[in-house]
């Protein structure tokens, strides 16, 4: 099986103002020469982990990786204003021709995989081939899967109990609003209290076998608030996208070669998702692997992999 790229460091840092609010911290590893490739991290509100620049052969790719507005090193962080499905993709647009790339491949897993198709369908003639893992298609279904009662919560009680422990028994029957009410509160602690459990309960599902290390990660503070605070910002408005709009839009996307990699036991992101793309998506490639949710899991890993190896031998 594939495994990850060694690990490298950034040619450029730098951080770019997209207006006059939000400013993104951008970073490009690789060869300045290469195959351009966008890396969309997940969330929305995750930021940047160092293994992201490492699906990618440092010799043939040039790496470009940007926290989203809100989210690691951007600025103002976990911030809310002017901070929406399209205000990314229009991110998206003016970092590539900051940059000088014409076209290029175009990277995203969980809620990467999303604003990926949504940055595609509206600009196809800008990407050259799409690799996609864990999809989440930001309908309804999907969000009240993970973030209310009869969902995941069947599938780990244990965690889901935690989760639900932060918040009283009144409140249960939407669990979104009454996190999204304390996560916009006026009471730091209460803010960073929810955002911890909030993280715990996400970072607690996304791996096929048990990583407490993964789920404190999760759960740190300069993780969990942004993540907490801008997912359910994002997941109150759908994404701020219309009903199935990703897989009616479709059509725009069919010429560009794909890859969609699925776990099969991926509790965050079912593999329905991934399978209803691909059955819009004939031409697309579809793996479903044996593993939950997370890029890092070894099956995954290595058909992501072989996506971008395969890529970069058809346009390096």
């Amino acid at each position: 099986m594939r495994t990850l790229y060694p690990d490298i460091e950034p040619y450029r840092s730098q951080r770019i103002a997209v207006d006059a609010r939000h400013t993104l911290r951008v970073e490009e590893c690789g060869n300045p020469a290469g195959l351009p490739v966008l890396f969309l991290h997940g969330g929305p509100g995750a930021g940047l982990a160092r293994y992201h620049r490492r699906f990618f052969d440092p010799a043939r790719y040039r790496i470009v990786l940007f926290d989203q507005r809100g989210a690691g090193q951007s600025s103002p962080f976990a911030d809310l204003i002017d901070n929406t499905t399209w205000h990314l993709v229009a991110d998206i647009e003016m970092l590539r021709r900051q940059l000088g790339i014409e076209r290029w491949v175009v990277f995203g897993g969980s809620w990467g995989s999303t604003l990926g198709l949504a940055y595609a369908q509206a600009h196809p003639e800008r990407v050259l081939g799409l690799v996609l893992r864990g999809i989440f298609l930001c309908r309804p279904a999907e969000i009240r899967w993970f973030y209310e009662e009869g969902g995941a919560s069947w599938l780990l009680p244990e965690k889901w109990a935690r989760y639900t422990a932060a918040i009283p028994a009144d409140e249960r029957g939407e669990m979104m609003e009454a996190y999204w009410r304390r996560l916009t509160g006026d009471d730091e602690a209460v803010r960073l209290a929810a955002a911890q459990a909030w993280g715990a309960w996400e970072g607690g599902a996304i791996t096929l076998e048990e990583s407490p290390a993964t789920e404190a990660g999760f759960a740190a503070p300069g993780v969990a608030l942004s993540l907490a605070r801008i997912e359910a910002h994002y997941f109150r408005h759908h994404g701020w996208l219309q009903a199935d709009q990703l897989l009616r839009d479709v059509p725009k996307i069919r010429h560009i070669p794909a890859t969609i990699v699925q776990g099969r036991y991926d509790i965050v992101c079912p593999a329905k998702s991934a399978y209803d793309l691909a059955a819009a998506w004939p031409e697309a490639e579809l793996h479903i692997v044996l593993a939950g949710h997370a890029a890092t899991e070894p099956a995954i890993v290595d058909q992501l992999v072989q996506a971008t190896d395969k890529l970069a031998d058809r346009f390096g």
